[in-house]
């Protein structure tokens, strides 16, 4: 018997049972809902429009696809913008802000205090200046000159003159400003660290002990103000910068400096007994001669600042001298520092301006070998002998890394001559 839609004779030959052959059954699983029709690239023209003459059966519809493409297209654009956004953030996020960044090494140390091999010579700075070493030395940081600059494998000339003007920014503040020398002040020095040597610097500044590690005067140049104080703020200067490239993404500056410093007894004298004043600039010798350094430094840095502005200041003059320059200088010694420091620096510390200091060498004298100047140097000054004692122990049962007293003679032609 033949189903329903299929032909008198039966289901046709060769097709399979079970299926329709053709009929309305054939579209029973075709259903026209609304979106279907919606959907639909024809439209047949009403009965009233085909009367027209040579009208078209069916319209064409717009397509879906052109009516979404300007809001696809936008989403596009915001979502490349994003992107882009994204990707400049973290390349101009500094590495110290990301976690995991590189670690930076820490300082290594070394201190040679150098004994005079007699009593200390005294005199005017002029004098000891003039018939010293130093008397071809240069003032302040004018003695501190740049090498020629020329580009490295991976690093522009500009990023090599960066690289130097960073390391002089550092000699300057960490060996002739007056605050650092004799005011006790960290932070013109600080500023210029990597932050991963902060901890470091933080220590030896808080707790200075000689380890090879958290020495102070292995980061900065200071004397104890209770006992010495700046004879003549014009400290002389000489000596070499060399900068080279460690890889792709570094550049080491090695600076090899020796510095003259005029130096004599801090003042004795005090506020008057039992009312605690403390004397104004101006009032005294100590404070006087206090100005005059600043104003020399602040003078001396202006001149010679390889870019305007960056480390320069207002120029200041100098007030009434209540005591005879002549009067204050007479018992001024020289002491002597030579400084070899080697700095690193990556890219970010060449953009941040700031320095990796990776070692420091420092032969300083006249001084005892006995005293400990992991904290503060302790010059020998005029008339002064070195004790007989022996350098500061060592002791070979002490845990870590080993280091060693050390101690040297300082010749007597690094001493000034007498007068003729």
């Amino acid at each position: 018997m033949a189903g329903r839609g299929d032909p008198p004779e039966g289901t046709p030959e060769g097709t399979p049972e079970g299926l329709p052959g053709g009929g309305e059954d054939e579209y029973r699983s075709v259903v026209f809902d609304e979106s279907f029709i919606r959907a639909a690239r024809l439209q047949e023209f009403s009965a009233h429009e085909r009367m027209g003459e040579h009208a078209r059966a069916v319209r064409s519809l717009p397509s879906n696809t052109r009516r979404t493409g300007p809001r696809q297209l936008l989403i596009l654009i915001l979502l490349v913008a994003v992107a882009f956004g994204t990707a400049t953030y973290f390349g101009m996020r500094p590495s110290s802000q990301v976690p995991g960044g590189k670690r930076a090494a820490p300082l290594r140390t070394t201190l040679i205090p150098l004994a005079p091999q007699g009593a200390v010579p005294g005199g005017t700075p002029s004098d000891l200046y003039a018939n010293s070493s130093a008397a071809q030395f240069r003032i302040g940081a004018s003695g501190i000159t740049f090498p020629s600059a020329v580009r490295t494998k991976s690093f522009s000339q500009s990023q090599v003159v960066t690289a130097l003007t960073i390391a002089k920014d550092y000699l300057v503040e960490s060996s002739l400003d007056p605050d650092v020398l004799t005011g006790g002040a960290v932070r013109p020095v600080r500023v210029l660290i990597d932050p991963g040597q902060l901890a470091q610097f933080d220590r030896s500044m808080s707790t200075p002990v000689a380890d090879g590690h958290h020495a102070a005067t292995g980061w900065l140049i200071r004397y104890d103000p209770a006992k010495v104080v700046l004879a003549d703020p014009e400290v002389r200067v000489r000596g070499t910068l060399a900068v080279t490239e460690a890889g792709a993404d570094a550049l080491e500056v090695t600076s090899d400096h020796t510095f003259a410093y005029a130096l004599r007894p801090a003042p004795t004298h005090g506020p008057p007994t039992g009312t605690g004043a403390t004397p104004q600039l101006g009032e005294g010798p100590r404070d006087e001669s206090r100005a005059s350094t600043m104003g020399a430094f602040r003078r001396t840095v202006d001149e010679t600042s390889p870019h305007p502005g960056a480390a320069a200041f207002p120029r200041a003059s100098r007030p009434h001298q209540a005591i005879s320059r002549t009067d204050r200088t007479a018992g001024a010694s020289l002491f002597t520092v030579r400084r070899v420091l080697h700095f690193r620096f990556d890219r970010d510390d060449l953009q941040l301006h700031r320095a990796e200091l990776l070692a420091s060498y420092v032969q300083a004298g006249p001084q005892a070998c006995s005293d400990d100047s992991s904290g503060t140097l302790h010059p020998l000054l005029a008339g002064e002998r070195a004790t007989s004692g022996a350098p500061a122990g060592t002791d070979p049962y002490a845990e870590g890394e080993a280091t060693a007293a050390l101690c040297g003679s300082l010749a007597s032609s690094a001493q000034p001559s007498p007068n003729p």
